[in-house]
């Protein structure tokens, strides 16, 4: 029988179901695609965006075409509330959207916390798009004056955005001070070997590294910190405080601590047998997962193979998460450091085996 399968957001957990879409429609089964726009960015690559490492064609996929060319409906929108009960989402522009199975690939963002909207240039990482905009802005701004930037986050994102905007201001041959807010500690829970490796990136490459010091306001032209130190800021860039959509939460449905969709070891909702999710949107029942983008790849056969299963009425498979697995952060010129088991390494190998996994990926699912 004929059912109605809706993805909602095109992602990195939903590329392996969006390459096998036919599958799906030549089986009988519509299927409707719900994106923000006709491109999805690969987060993996937006710091090397932003330095000009990557042109912006070579960090996306074109899921507006992927969807089409494979017998989908592709919508423009997003979705705002989900009727569980009624089996239908509320998308954006108003109308109602029934589904008989979903699944939910939205990613995640950084909420503007409001002791921050005063200042003048306030760009969250996420989503990668923002980076596309922000390094325009910086460009044109670097013709005119030295600039001050500050990047508020220890995270792998931080630390790789920093690096980033470094190579970016050197190919522009502009001057900026460029100040890593850590907060408690640079990269915080990660290995003693990475942190050094990377303080000692940050140092060469003229980085201030604040520690034990948070953002704690911003006004137009500077950023405070709970120790009242005050840092000029032209550019405020938010790598902290990464959180999943709120429409799970605010539609009732089961959600994490966190605020992800709170799904089972098949990747289903524990409340909803049709509802499914992957990737940054999603609190996984039986352990946290850290929102590295490994987990999201590892889930898209595990996604690809139960929606095919929920349409038809067949048990699921489930989704084991593993234990160890590699992280790369690209250092923005030309070097990376690698985290791999009990191996950290860095250097020109680095970037070259992070450069070779993230292209491998992309062109796996670009057309």
């Amino acid at each position: 029988m004929s059912k109605h399968l809706v993805l909602v957001g095109a992602g990195h957990a939903h590329m392996t179901v969006m390459k096998h879409l036919a599958d799906f429609t030549s089986a009988g089964h519509a299927v409707t695609v719900i994106g923000p726009g006709p491109h999805h960015y690969y987060s993996g690559m937006g710091p090397g965006m932003l330095s000009g490492i990557y042109r912006p064609e070579e960090i996306r996929f074109n899921v507006k075409d992927m969807a089409v060319s494979r017998g989908a409906t592709f919508t423009e929108d997003l979705a705002v509330k989900v009727d569980a009960g009624r089996k239908e989402l509320l998308l954006q522009q108003g109308r109602p959207l029934a589904y008989d199975v979903v699944s939910f690939n939205t990613g995640s963002g950084v909420p503007i916390d409001d002791r921050f909207r005063g200042h003048g240039a306030v760009i969250p990482v996420k989503p990668i798009e923002q980076l596309l905009g922000a390094r325009n802005r910086i460009i044109a701004a670097l013709n005119d004056r030295k600039i001050a930037v500050v990047v508020v986050g220890g995270g792998p994102a931080g630390l790789e955005i920093a690096a980033n905007l470094r190579r970016l201001v050197a190919d522009e041959s502009g001057t900026a001070k460029i100040t890593l807010l850590a907060g408690n500690r640079l990269l915080e829970g990660f290995e003693p070997a990475v942190q050094r490796k990377a303080k000692c990136t940050l140092g060469r490459l003229g980085i201030m590294l604040v520690e034990g010091q948070k953002a704690k306001s911003a006004d137009a032209r500077s950023v405070r910190t709970t120790t009242e130190d005050c840092h000029p800021c032209d550019f405020l860039f938010m790598a902290v405080g990464v959180q999943p959509s709120r429409l799970f939460r605010d539609s009732g449905l089961p959600v994490g601590t966190d605020g992800g969709l709170l799904v089972n070891r098949y990747l289903q909702s524990v409340a909803h047998p049709e509802i499914f999710g992957g990737g940054d949107c999603i609190s996984f029942e039986r352990q946290p997962l850290a929102r590295v983008g490994v987990y999201a790849v590892r889930q898209n056969p595990v996604l690809l193979e139960n929606l095919r299963r929920a349409l038809e009425g067949e048990s699921l498979v489930p989704f084991t998460p593993q234990k160890r697995y590699l992280l790369a952060f690209n250092m923005g010129d030309g070097t990376a450091i690698v985290r791999w088991k009990p191996f950290v390494f860095d250097g020109r190998l680095g970037f070259a085996l992070k450069n070779y996994l993230d292209r491998r990926f992309m062109n796996m699912f670009q057309e």
